[in-house]
Parts: C-alpha cells; sequence; structure tokens
C-alpha cells in the first residue's frame, strides 16, 4: 500500500510538482510508468528517476500491510502494561545495528507528529540520532502560532547529531517560532549553571517548559555500547561510576537508576536541561526509542517522567514486556 504525502510549502518548485504528479498518478491512480510517462509528456527513465526521488524525499511511503499483527499485538499489550494512550511498534530486522534501528523508530515519530501537531502549540524536544531521523517522516501542513522549545544545551564538536539543526529544522518545517537553548550540555558547577539561566537568557526556555501541550524526548542505555560514551559526551571513568551507582539510563543528559530516580553523582547537577519533574508536566509526553538493550532505560524514563505515547520497535516491546512479567 502506498501513501502520498504532499509537501506543503506555499508554492512549489516546477520539479518538485511534476515529481508529485508523477508518483500520484503511479501510485494512486495505477498507471503503468509508460502511461505516466505519456501523460506528463515525459521520458519513462525521467518518470523512474522522479520516483525514486520521490521515495527518497518521504514523498512517497510504503507500508507493508501483511506481517504487521504481531506489531500490532505488542502495541496493545505496551498500551496495557505501561498505561498508554497509545503504542506505535515498528517491525525489527535480524542484524540491524542502532543507526538502522533510530531512523525506523524515528521515522515513525516524524509520521505521528505529522498527524498530531497542532495550531498554537509549544513543543519541548530532546534531541538524538532517533529525533533527527524523525525529520525524514514529517511533513506537516503550515500551522499557525507554534513555538519549538529545546530542552537541553548542545555540544561544540558535533559528530553525528547537532542538537540546534535538529530543533531549527523542527520549527522550520512548521514555520514556528524557535527558542534554542544556547548553552553547553554540561558545565563545570552548578553555580554557572545558575547563572547561566538566571542571567543569559536561558529562563525563558524554562518559564516554557513549564506548560508544553506536547514533549517529545528519546532516552539512551548505559553501558559499552551507551552513545554518551561513543560520542564523548562522557568519559569511561564517568560512564562506570554511574554503573557503580545504578544508573541503567541516559533521558536528556539526566542519569537515572531503574526506578526513574537520579543516581548519586555530581554530573547529574551540572547538566544544562529542563528538570525532567518539569517535563513531566507536558500535557501529551512522547518517548522514541527502539532497541532490546534499551528496554531498562526506556522503563526508567516512563516512571520518572511518565508517557502517553511510546513509539518503539519490536525488540523493544518485547523487552519491555519481559520487564513486567
Amino acid at each position: 500500500m502506498a501513501r502520498l504525502r504532499r509537501e506543503t510549502h506555499t508554492a512549489y518548485a516546477e520539479a518538485a510538482s511534476l515529481r508529485l504528479k508523477a508518483a500520484w498518478l503511479y501510485y494512486n491512480q495505477g498507471l503503468t510508468q509508460k502511461d505516466v510517462a505519456d501523460k506528463l509528456g515525459i521520458s519513462r527513465s525521467t518518470v523512474i528517476r522522479m520516483l525514486d526521488e520521490a521515495l527518497k524525499r518521504s514523498e512517497v511511503q510504503i507500508w507493508i500491510a501483511d506481517g504487521v499483527d504481531d506489531c500490532v499485538e505488542l502495541a496493545v499489550k505496551l498500551e496495557k502494561a505501561f498505561g498508554l494512550d497509545e503504542a506505535v511498534v515498528v517491525p525489527s530486522v535480524d542484524g540491524q545495528d542502532a543507526g538502522g534501528i533510530a531512523k525506523a523508530v524515528g521515522q515513525a515519530l516524524g509520521q505521528f507528529l505529522t498527524e498530531v501537531v497542532s495550531d498554537n502549540a509549544t513543543i519541548g524536544v530532546g534531541w538524538g540520532r532517533t529525533m533527527t531521523a524523525s525529520l525524514s517522516g514529517f511533513r506537516p501542513p503550515r500551522l499557525q502560532n507554534c513555538k519549538v522549545v529545546s530542552l537541553l544545551g548542545g555540544i561544540v564538536a558535533v559528530h553525528q547529531t547537532n542538537p540546534i539543526d535538529y530543533t531549527w529544522r523542527l520549527a522550520s518545517q512548521l514555520g514556528a517560532e524557535c527558542y534554542m537553548f544556547l548553552a553547553p550540555l554540561l558545565v563545570d558547577s552548578v553555580a554557572t549553571k545558575r547563572a547561566l539561566i538566571e542571567q543569559c537568557g536561558l529562563k525563558a526556555i524554562y518559564d516554557l517548559a513549564e506548560n508544553l501541550d506536547l514533549a517529545v524526548v528519546s532516552c539512551g542505555d548505559i553501558g559499552l555500547h551507551s552513545t554518551s560514551l561513543s560520542e564523548g559526551f562522557i568519559t569511561r571513568q564517568t560512564l562506570e561510576e554511574l554503573v557503580a551507582a545504578g544508573c541503567v539510563c541516559d533521558t536528556m543528559f539526566n542519569f537515572l537508576d531503574a526506578e526513574g530516580r537520579s543516581v548519586d553523582h555530581p554530573i547529574n547537577e551540572r547538566v544544562m536541561s529542563v528538570d525532567l519533574d518539569t517535563l513531566k508536566k507536558a500535557k501529551h509526553i512522547v518517548i522514541a526509542s527502539g532497541g532490546a538493550h534499551r528496554a531498562p532505560a526506556i522503563s526508567a524514563t516512563m516512571k520518572r517522567i511518565g508517557c502517553h505515547t511510546l513509539i518503539t520497535d519490536e525488540a523493544a516491546a518485547r523487552a519491555l514486556l519481559g520487564l513486567v512479567g
């Protein structure tokens, strides 16, 4: 089954308009590539290139109807086990690496956000590979009076994920006001943190976070394959100290134990992020994360901030259900 997602800018480039017409005729009207070429007055090879480009741009998205029963059943079980409003479970693929999982879960997040974001919404967002991947599936209409608020600071040396870029691109696609958390992810002391908030304009971020309509976050595990370690956000010594303190989870660079409590480590006092107890006040909380190894982290995050919508993959879903018996 194919579904065409229209671009929603006020004006189309001529090439984009022709590409969308070709996709519509081929996927929705059932014309052959030759028929599409004849109808549009272009060559069949051009039609093939256009259809390929439409898929790459996520203007056309394809769902496989067969074999999704397991995912639906897992979603229903997650909703019941964790008291969720909704669970979205995407298929897992054997041998899929962390990047592939983040892409699959992120695209499902983008599709979810496309459907639920409305006018006048204030949206708080974290960052990470899953969040960045959501942009490829995010095709919102142009909305009015929306705000996108970054919930944590950034990093100096960017490897794979640029938090400022993600927040800005999300806001741009919505036509929304963008509130950047312009501070380091980690500072040297509580005094520095307090000064940045009170004297450098960041208080506006914290004030907006008190009344979020939608909060969207991901979470990471703590271990040898921790993103925080691999990206150089923490040292191996710090990771070992966190594990010794009972840490299983990194949520917005807040380090939590299995019950969702902040572990006793000084790094938690120096992180530049909106407090998780503030985040739980949001009207609707979305957690998007996948991989069986992240089940304890997802569980801990839900215990700490709550969750209305969980977006994950099969492997994580089964591991989460295993945690509750």
